[in-house]
């Protein structure tokens, strides 16, 4: 259990049956009557956001995430294959299962996968991976007066913004979370 006066960014509560992650919160103590919380809450699952209101002190159960260090083995057709490299344990998990963040994943890569009651919420890629650069036009000399970038396609078929320097083949640095280049590796 965790109180409402415990919220934070990013704690998980369960709620109607499912997993809630506090995406905003405030604490409100009126002048007159008794605090209480207003949250914004995001379902795990689902996607959807609502907003809510708690009282001061309120107890709510929180969700008991498990969170495992798994290999990306290999694509089964459009299911991506995840080994737990200790128990040697497969799961397998669809696209939609793991997002947006399928651009930014290549076989051989360790993750954070999320469990809540043996479901699999969420993978989470390292904060940064080393992508090598597959299609991007060529920079032209005399071009950097203003320090622009151009697009260019990663070897997993994400699109970074890059500056003008790197050519095809050098191999990047990506920011998963904000998808901007952060240097050649």
């Amino acid at each position: 259990m965790i109180s409402s006066n415990d919220f934070r960014t990013g704690v998980s509560i369960e709620l109607d049956g499912s997993v809630w992650r506090v995406v905003e919160f405030l604490h409100v103590k009126p002048g007159k009557g008794s605090a209480f919380v207003r949250t914004k809450l995001k379902n795990v699952q689902s996607g959807s956001v609502i907003e809510r209101t708690f009282r001061a002190g309120e107890t709510v159960p929180q969700a008991n995430l498990e969170k495992r260090v798994m290999q990306h083995t290999y694509k089964d057709g459009d299911q991506f294959v995840f080994m737990d490299m200790e128990s040697y344990e497969e799961a397998s998990l669809s696209q939609e299962q793991i997002g947006d963040r399928v651009k930014y994943l290549k076989e051989g890569m360790d993750v954070n996968v999320i469990r809540w009651d043996e479901q699999v919420l969420e993978v989470e890629l390292p904060t940064s991976v080393v992508l090598e650069v597959t299609q991007t036009d060529p920079g032209v000399k005399g071009d950097t007066a203003t320090g622009g970038s151009k697009p260019a396609i990663v070897e997993t078929g994400a699109q970074v913004m890059v500056p003008l320097f790197i050519s095809e083949g050098e191999r990047i640095k990506v920011d998963t979370r904000t998808d901007s280049y952060l240097g050649r590796e």
